[in-house]
């Protein structure tokens, strides 16, 4: 219990490193860009007065290593600044988006998860027939189309041509939970496709790989029945790297989410990104960028703790 204990704390000191290094990165990547930020925010009809007092406001008057460690500090107690453009909190402004795009993953997720472990057992069982090569198909087919590109099809088909689903996912206050799923259904979609497939591919390669194994090759001998083999043999010892694949994804469903919540006008923290990038409110994207990373490499921290957790061999390193 003390090896893994160690094992988790240190993986847990290198993502906060990690996320150290990553937030001097989006701060300074912000102070690098051309031009005065005060200009780019009031526009060239901007007087001196105002610019100014905007400088001030932003506290661009002071050295860049001090606005940082303010902006650090207030960012770990969950406080980002004000919104250049409304003045309001920037914690505000992304959290009600946040726990957006947070429902979006898990939908995605409740759906993509046991379909995409069902689907790349069944497929390692019938290795080498027509449906695996039909699924290998269509998942490279999905792995190698973009996100963009995948939403406007389902637009295309289940909105426009069949009316099956809202094109755009617009939220409100009064919605039941049948209407939220119904509008934010195609987004959720989109996600699912592209995800399944990572997970597919990845369960079906542990699995086939586990299949020439000694002890399963035995089984087989004893007569014990393919999906008995697969369920009770194999899968076991293949939770490990289907772990960390589904990590991996989830996280991706959170971080990856930008073009998705563009394409169906999704009120998450991605969109918001987006529209505070056109905007140029820097504090929003600083935040945004912060919250995608710290949210990365928790879930990445998840994956190496749960590999650690299903196989021994990681707790006693050489």
């Amino acid at each position: 219990m003390g090896d893994i204990l160690s094992l988790v704390l240190k993986r847990l000191g290198y993502g906060l490193i990690t996320l150290l290094v990553i937030s001097v990165i989006i701060f300074f990547m912000v102070e690098l860009l051309p031009g005065d930020i005060a200009q780019a925010v009031l526009g060239q009809g901007a007087t001196e007065e105002n610019l100014a007092a905007l400088r001030e406001q932003m506290g661009l008057n002071d050295p860049a290593p001090v606005r940082y460690f303010e902006w650090l500090l207030g960012a770990i107690q969950g406080d980002f600044g004000a919104s250049i453009i409304s003045g309001e909190r920037v914690s505000s402004v992304i959290g009600e988006r946040f726990m957006n795009t947070l429902f979006l993953a898990a939908y995605a997720a409740v759906i993509a998860v046991p379909f995409a472990i069902t689907l790349g057992i069944i497929v390692a069982l019938l290795r080498n027939t027509l449906f695996d090569r039909v699924a290998n198909v269509l998942t490279l087919t999905s792995i190698s189309s973009p996100e963009f590109f995948l939403g406007y099809i389902l637009i295309l088909y289940f909105s426009v041509k069949w009316g099956m689903f809202p094109a755009i996912a617009s939220l409100s206050q009064d919605m039941t939970i049948m209407e939220l799923l119904e509008r934010t259904f195609l987004p959720a979609l989109t996600l699912v496709l592209v995800v399944t497939a990572h997970m597919m591919r990845m369960t079906r390669a542990a699995i086939i790989n586990l299949l020439a194994s000694p002890y399963i090759e035995m089984a087989r001998l004893k007569g014990t029945p393919p999906w008995k083999v697969i369920v009770r043999h194999a899968l076991p010892n293949a939770w490990a790297p289907i772990i960390n694949v589904v990590a991996l994804n989830l996280a991706y469903l959170i971080t990856g989410v930008v073009l998705v919540e563009v394409v169906f006008v999704y009120p998450g923290i991605g969109q918001a990104l987006v529209d505070a990038v056109s905007k140029r409110d820097f504090p929003i994207v600083q935040a945004c960028c912060l919250i995608f990373a710290g949210t990365f490499i928790l879930l990445n921290l998840a994956a190496d703790v749960g590999a650690i957790l299903t196989n021994p061999r990681l707790r006693h390193p050489k």
